[in-house]
């Protein structure tokens, strides 16, 4: 699969789940239910994304996208 297949919402909407997450992880974070109630709003519009009824293999592009993600967060840390 081509990376450049997933839509760019898609894409932001799977990097501020990684950052919630992050954020949720964290050493003692600050408004865990803020954070939580964050994190659940964007696994819902990930899981029912309409891209995902364009393709064959959703749990590979599932994989894919997160791995996108995590690069994408990676190169702009750096």
């Amino acid at each position: 699969m081509d990376v450049t297949d997933f839509p760019d919402d898609l894409v932001q909407t799977q990097a501020a789940c990684n950052a919630t997450y992050q954020a949720l992880a964290a050493s003692r974070p600050r408004d865990t239910t803020a954070l939580r109630r964050r994190l659940l709003l964007l696994s819902v519009r990930l899981w029912w994304h309409p891209y995902w009824e364009t393709i064959p293999s959703v749990s590979a592009a599932r994989s894919e996208l997160r791995q996108l993600a995590r690069a994408r967060g990676a190169v702009q840390a750096a």
